[in-house]
C-alpha cells in the first residue's frame, strides 16, 4: 500500500526549483518531509569523431568552486528530455547531433529532491555556435576518454553525473575505468 500524502505546504517557489513540506501517513506512522521538487534534467555525453568528448568547466557555488562536468541543464515543464538534451548540446557546446540516443536515467538525490537526470549519448556531431545564457559563464574543452578516466580517478572530476555518463558511454566505445 503507497503512503498516503495528508498536506503539503509551499514553502519557496523558485525559477528552478521549489520546496514544500509534506505530511504523509504510512499505516499507522504520519511524518513530514521537506521535498525538493524540480522538473528534471538533461544530461549529454558529446563524443566526437576522433572520440573525444566535450566537458564543460564552470564555477558551482554550492560546490565553492569550479567543477568539470559533461553538458547538462534543466528542463522546462513537460519538456521531452530528449529535446532538452539537444537543446542544452547545442547551448552549452555549440553543437548539434545526428543522433542522441538515452544511456540511462537516475535519481539525483530521492531522500529529498524530485529531480530525475537522464542521461544522453550525442554522435555524429556537427560545429554550429553556442547559444549560453547570460550566467553561463564556461570554458569547452575535449578530452579522450582514458584522460577524463584518469582524471575521475585523480580526483579531478567530482561531479556525479558527470562520472556516471562518461562510465556509461566510455563503455561504448570500448573504454573503461
Amino acid at each position: 500500500m503507497k503512503p498516503e500524502i495528508i498536506s503539503t505546504k509551499e514553502i519557496y517557489k523558485g525559477k528552478i526549483f521549489d520546496v514544500s513540506l509534506d505530511k504523509i501517513r504510512e499505516g499507522d506512522t504520519e511524518y513530514e518531509r521537506e521535498i525538493v521538487s524540480h522538473h528534471g534534467s538533461a544530461v549529454i555525453v558529446a563524443v566526437f569523431a576522433d572520440k573525444t568528448v566535450a566537458l564543460v568547466k564552470q564555477y558551482r557555488h554550492a560546490a565553492g568552486k569550479y567543477l568539470w562536468e559533461i553538458p547538462a541543464g534543466s528542463l522546462q515543464a513537460g519538456e521531452d528530455a530528449k529535446a532538452g538534451a539537444a537543446r542544452e548540446l547545442e547551448e552549452e557546446i555549440g553543437v548539434t547531433a545526428r543522433k542522441i540516443e538515452k544511456l540511462s536515467e537516475f535519481y539525483v538525490s530521492p531522500g529529498f529532491l524530485s529531480e530525475k537526470m537522464f542521461v544522453f549519448l550525442a554522435t555524429d556531431l556537427t560545429e554550429t555556435a553556442q547559444k549560453l545564457e547570460a550566467d553561463e559563464l564556461i570554458e569547452v574543452k575535449r578530452f579522450t576518454f582514458p584522460q577524463v578516466f584518469e582524471t575521475i580517478r585523480q580526483d579531478g572530476i567530482e561531479d556525479a553525473k558527470t562520472i556516471i555518463g562518461l562510465i556509461l558511454a566510455g563503455r561504448r566505445f570500448g573504454f573503461n575505468i
